[in-house]
């Protein structure tokens, strides 16, 4: 997470608006300014300009020492002075001088805007990020639109770790109003919960980075985390190497190996077949010294498959006459991964519909991953909603609606 990178960004657009503030011979025109404060302002100017910052302060001090200033006059004063303390990295200076031209009410509009944007920036650089964000938001309120300033704000509740404002700044934004949250702000938010411990938090980020950015990455921290929680059944590695899979997270020889042995304990020979061949394609299997074992198993799958479709017919019959559902279910979800969807899916509903199944919620979970496999996507999200379960069944279930949704 590139955190530095993006402040940098957000801070160096920002202090650009500073030199806004600068001293303008145009506010003459409104009030009489004198000569002997005129002169030197306009010099302090040049030389900040220039880069010469002491210099361009002592001019300053020269005009703020003329006797009997008018309002006029040293609302100008000031205004140089917090643009010269702020060029110059006098934070604290800028600060008292910028505020100080805001309580003086002789700014309006745009100008105001400039001043509240300035006044947050120096707050940031100071690094007070509670009082950046105070002024960030007033920035905000007061009409302010600048990206930049989003993005400073945002830091500003991050740097505070102030994760609920960063929360409820992005949540908003990754709603149907426009706008999504990016990438990198998800991260932020991500990182902010993971420096305070916030276990809850931290998921739900990574959670949304799931669903609007859907990288392996991503998927691999959530996966890990829902495997340790604790009572969640060893039963559930399969589904879990389902996730894997859908998600591109089945990287080393052995995730591809393991993945379809478990799918032929399970009786899922056609999902076998998929994974093995999907391992040889990316030339995770059938290499090396261990390629002769590869094909082994492959031959394995082949006959296993060829066998299960030969008993087919006599399965279907005798799951359909059997008092559960169980067999149903099961030879339903041969047919979704032999690409006959339609029948297989109607299998495994008229098999949980039979009910007396030894697992009603794992028989869910597999109609639902069924579903999404098949390409029904809002529909096994529906279903995988009302999975219940406290051994990891509704964890599961709940990461494949979010893999659903992206």
């Amino acid at each position: 997470m590139n955190l530095h990178r993006l402040s940098a960004v957000a801070c160096a657009a920002l202090v650009l608006a500073l030199g806004l503030a600068a001293f303008d011979t145009s506010a003459q025109k409104a009030d009489a300014v004198r000569p002997e404060v005129g002169k030197p302002l306009q010099e302090a100017q040049s030389l900040m300009r220039s880069g010469r910052h002491r210099e361009a302060m002592n001019k300053v001090n020269d005009a703020d020492a003329v006797a009997n200033k008018t309002a006029s006059e040293a609302f100008l004063i000031q205004r140089m002075r917090g643009s010269v303390a702020s060029a110059s990295g006098d934070n604290e200076g800028a600060i008292r001088a910028f505020e100080a031209v805001l309580n003086s009410g002789r700014l309006t509009g745009r100008d105001q805007l400039q001043m509240v944007q300035a006044v947050a920036v120096g707050y940031y650089k100071a690094k007070d990020y509670s009082k950046a964000a105070h002024w960030a938001q007033r920035y905000f309120k007061e009409g302010g639109s600048d990206a930049a300033m989003r993005t400073m704000l945002l830091q500003s509740y991050y740097l505070g770790r102030d994760c609920t404002s960063v929360n409820k700044m992005l949540g908003s934004a990754t709603e149907d109003n426009g706008r999504r949250a990016s990438e990198e702000e998800l991260q932020i938010l991500a990182n902010c919960y993971l420096q305070l411990k916030d276990t809850g938090g931290y998921v739900a980020a990574i959670e949304k980075l799931v669903v609007y950015y859907p990288k392996k990455e991503y998927w691999t921290d959530l996966l890990a985390r829902v495997q340790k929680k604790p009572g969640f059944s060893d039963r559930h590695a399969l589904h879990v190497f389902r996730l894997r899979f859908a998600t591109g997270n089945l990287i080393k020889t052995d995730d591809y190996l393991e993945m379809a042995q478990l799918a032929l304990q399970a009786g899922v020979p056609a999902e076998a077949k998929a994974v093995v061949d999907k391992g040889y394609e990316v030339k995770a299997l059938g290499n090396g010294k261990e390629g002769e074992r590869h094909q082994r198993l492959r031959d394995l799958v082949t006959k296993s498959l060829a066998d299960s479709q030969k008993n087919r017919a006599k399965e279907e019959q005798e799951a359909l006459a059997a008092k559960d559902g169980n067999e149903l279910v099961r030879v339903g979800i041969n047919y979704v991964y032999e690409g006959k969807a339609e029948k297989g899916l109607a299998l495994i509903e008229q098999g949980i519909k039979k009910g007396g199944l030894k697992r009603p919620e794992d028989a869910k979970l597999l109609l639902g991953e069924a579903q999404i496999y098949a390409g029904q996507r809002a529909r096994g999200a529906q279903t995988l909603k009302n999975v219940q379960g406290s051994d990891g069944t509704a964890d599961i279930a709940r990461l494949w609606v979010l893999h659903a949704r992206a």
